[in-house]
Order: structure tokens, then sequence, then C-alpha cells
């Protein structure tokens, strides 16, 4: 975790779990007049904290990330900061993750390779109020209000035998290290299928998705 001293400019709050990543968007972003990376964050967890002490005006979001993932911190992020901008940028597009993020309160949805100056316009676009949606993005969205609705009951088959297994026992109130126990897999494999869960469920944590598994018979 990496604290920058702020400019009197639009500040930003890189959040990825890959540092190169962080290095290459600060890099390119601070060559931009008016924008300032003022920190920089591994997971959702270390974003929260950051951003209660920092106040960016944009945070740049990554989805799947260790201890917090971005859409449980894109949602935790809104209901402490309305004013904050949350933008996903990310390398997935499908529109599971898409929704669930919109849900979250996101403001904008970018992939990674995405051009430079195109994520430094959505952050200016998204920090005046503007929705920003990568044309990909948008493309699964329109795809996805066409198609025929589809009861709920039909939302579990999106899931893998794997991740309803996961699911089960987050039900049941195991922890990451429990349930890796469970299945014989490792905790970072654990943290993909709960954030896999989430996102395909649209839920925000794992409290609703323990409730959404009592409901529907995972539990």
């Amino acid at each position: 975790m990496e604290r920058l001293e702020p400019l009197n400019k639009l500040t930003l709050l890189l959040v990825d779990d890959h540092a190169i990543v962080r290095q290459g968007l600060r890099y390119y972003l601070n060559t931009q007049p008016d924008l300032q990376v003022v920190g920089e964050a591994a997971n959702g967890q270390e974003a929260v904290e950051l951003a209660k002490q920092l106040q960016p005006d944009v945070v740049l979001m990554d989805l799947i990330m260790p201890n917090m993932n971005g859409i449980e911190a894109t949602g935790v992020l809104r209901e402490l900061f309305p004013d904050m901008k949350v933008l996903v940028l990310t390398t997935f597009s499908d529109k599971d993750y898409v929704l669930a993020a919109i849900k979250a309160g996101a403001a904008g949805y970018l992939l990674k390779d995405a051009d430079p100056e195109r994520i430094a316009e959505a952050i200016r676009q998204a920090h005046r109020g503007l929705p920003q949606l990568d044309p990909a993005v948008a493309g699964q969205l329109m795809s996805h209000l066409a198609a025929p609705a589809k009861p709920d009951s039909s939302a579990p088959e999106r899931l893998t035998e794997r991740e309803k297994e996961v699911l089960g026992l987050i039900a049941q109130g195991c922890s990451n290290k429990e349930i890796a126990a469970a299945l014989g897999i490792t905790e970072k494999t654990v943290k993909t299928h709960v954030s896999s869960v989430l996102a395909k469920l649209g839920l925000a944590d794992r409290t609703q998705a323990a409730l959404y598994a009592v409901k529907h018979g995972f539990a």
C-alpha cells in the first residue's frame, strides 16, 4: 500500500492487485495536467482505508482481488462517500460482473485493453456524473436486455459445481480457510470462487450470499 502527496487536481486512487498495472496507470495518468494519482491499493480493503484518508475524487477499481473484491469495495465506498466516483477497470467483460458492479454503484466500467487516452477521458466524464461503458461491455448489456426475461430460479444455473459447493459452505458460516480445507483447494482459489459467485448472482457480500444459499436450497 502506497500513499502519495495530493495535488490540487482531480485526485485518483488506483486499486489493483498487480503492481505493474498500477505503475503503468500512475505513470500515464500523472502526465495529464488535470489528473493526479494520490494513492494506490492492492485490494478492496486497502482501498476503503485509503479512501477514508485521502478522499479521492475518483477511484479506479479492479474487480478480482484478495481480501475484498472490487464489487464489495465499490458498495462500501458508495455507501461511505456518495459523491466519490468509482470507475471499474478490469479484464472481465461478462455481463454478470458488469451488472454486479453497476448495482454496487460503479460510475463506469472499462476494460484494461482500453487506450490510455480513453481511460483518462472516462475518469473526467465519470467525475462529471456521466456514466462510462466500454463498447464491448455496452454490447453485452444490450444483448442481455434484448434477451427474453428468465425466471430468477435460473440464476443458480450460471454457477459451476465448485461454485455451488463454495456457496453452500458460505451459508454454513465457513471461513475461506475452512472452505479450502473442506474442498482440498487453496485459499486463493476459494477467494476467486467467492468473487465469481458474488458477481454472477449480483450479490454485494458473503452475508447476502449466505441468505441466497438458504433461500435457494444450497445450505
